[in-house]
């Protein structure tokens, strides 16, 4: 029976509920449409407006002051982190070892210290100060309710008085429920209208006093870390002053401010210039003005500047190319009568020595040599003349008729190979001193790289016949022109 009791109080309840609801539905629904007036209390509005106003402000602070606490957690890990890293590095012989790690010790207590204060006098005190909103909240939507069913009971109250069939007893009942309505929403209407201003004047002093806490933690904080930093500081100038004798250098790089040939990045020759590494200055101090030619960019990144032909060796002098001193004199001289050559189609080699200027030895005189100076010794210098064959269209003309010189298509000029190249791409030509290069150009003058030459090696050439296989691309600094 008294289950049976239970379950009857329970579905009557819940059948009030559903009746409350459907009731203040229908007098929201008059109020919008205009055919039932509705309580104003434009003081409390504002209050409300303030509230959540308020409340905003408090949930935003709530939230960064737990992303600064998380900053300061971070920060901790990283500061012990590296301090730690300094105590592996810091060798047991060197001087301030024990001072370095109690700073180190110090250090992590002080982050600790301010970590845990900052949640104890600000995070604490928000979490409180926000915990008094979602009650008042409730009793704010639970007020409006109770207004409405106010309004409801009101105007009940004034149908049951205007309607032309009077029930006493109706109206007596809903007098009894409008009184009953009223009484409900003014309690909680006074109870809010004295709390709500007393909370948002309270959000100044809230204000003020977590900031402070907040500044004045982080003011201590700062300057125990400062001492700290000091104290560090010291250490590390007398582990200076003991070992600051030992000195170290630091290798040189390779330069990459030279132009490049696509993205290629062909080594230097061996024996390269001395300017092929310059020095690294540890300070980063900027190079003097002196240094730089007039007009020189500055150096650009790797992504903005490509790479360039490598840099060959300083050159080497070879004294058959040379003309003594007392050789140079001797031309002008009375008694000197240099050689007189005329050069054929069959002795570009013996020509190109005369042009050069090669000279006989002192004292390897060839015969007759004495007499012709005996005959003429006042005669002037002789002129050394130089006969070449006129080519045109790779025919050369000349002597008894037109010899063909077989030549790849496009042939330009003749270079040779000053040094090796070893070359660091398949489209690249493998050089070593002394080979000759036929010149060709590019088929697409737009792949020219400033630096870079495209030909076929002269032994490929006369070998295989096939340009496609044998051609490549090649550093022009590394060669010099023969023809």
């Amino acid at each position: 029976m008294a289950e049976m009791g239970s379950k009857g109080v329970t579905a009557g309840k819940i059948a009030s509920n559903m009746q409350k609801k459907l009731t203040r539905a229908q007098e929201k629904v008059l109020q919008k449409l205009g055919k039932a007036d509705e309580t104003k209390d434009e003081q409390f509005e504002q209050c409300v407006q303030n509230f959540n106003k308020q409340l905003n402000e408090g949930t935003r602070l709530q939230k960064d002051l737990r992303t600064y606490l998380a900053s300061v957690k971070a920060m901790h890990e990283a500061s012990k982190k590296l301090n730690e890293c300094l105590q592996e590095v810091y060798e047991p012989d060197w001087p301030g070892r024990d001072e370095a790690s109690k700073i180190a010790e110090n250090n992590d207590l002080l982050w600790m210290d301010y970590h845990q204060k900052l949640v104890d006098q600000a995070l604490l005190t928000m979490d409180t100060y926000l915990g008094q909103f979602p009650d008042i909240k409730s009793r704010i939507a639970k007020r409006g309710r109770k207004l409405v069913d106010y309004d409801s009971a009101r105007h009940h109250y004034a149908s049951l008085q205007t309607a032309k069939k009077k029930d006493d007893t109706k109206i007596a009942k809903a007098e009894e429920e409008l009184v009953k309505a009223q009484k409900v929403f003014e309690e909680m209407n006074v109870d809010l209208q004295e709390e709500l201003p007393s909370l948002w004047n309270s959000r100044v002093g809230f204000y003020v006093n977590t900031f402070q806490s907040i500044a004045g933690l982080e003011e201590n904080f700062h300057k125990e870390m400062s001492k700290l930093n000091q104290n560090l500081s010291d250490v590390l100038v007398g582990l200076e002053k003991q070992h600051g004798s030992n000195t170290f250098a630091v290798k040189a790089q390779p330069s990459d401010n030279a132009p490049a040939k696509g993205d290629k990045s062909p080594s230097p020759p061996p024996n390269g210039s001395p300017a092929a590494t310059p020095e690294i200055r540890v300070n980063h101090e900027p190079e003097p003005a002196s240094v730089a030619s007039p007009g020189a960019a500055l150096p650009k990144s790797p992504s903005q500047l490509r790479k360039g032909p490598p840099v060959p060796p300083p050159p080497k002098h070879t004294p058959s190319k040379e003309l003594k001193q007392e050789q140079i004199l001797s031309l002008f001289d009375d008694t000197f009568v240099p050689e007189i050559s005329v050069t054929t189609p069959s002795q570009p080699a013996e020509a190109s020595e005369v042009a050069g200027g090669a000279q006989p030895a002192a004292g390897a005189q060839e015969p007759g040599e004495t007499a012709a100076r005996d005959a003429a010794p006042s005669s002037l210098p002789a002129v050394v003349a130089e006969t070449f064959p006129a080519a045109v269209n790779g025919t050369v003309e000349g002597g008894s008729g037109a010899v063909r010189l077989d030549l790849p298509p496009g042939f330009m000029f003749k270079v040779q190979a000053q040094h090796d190249y070893t070359a660091t791409d398949t489209d690249e030509l493998q050089l070593k001193a002394g080979d000759v290069v036929l010149v060709i150009p590019f088929q697409n003058p737009e792949e020219q790289d400033e630096g870079w030459l495209m030909g076929v090696k002269e032994s490929d050439w006369n070998q295989h016949k096939e340009l496609e296989k044998c051609q490549g691309v090649f550093p022009e600094n590394f060669t010099e022109r023969v023809q």
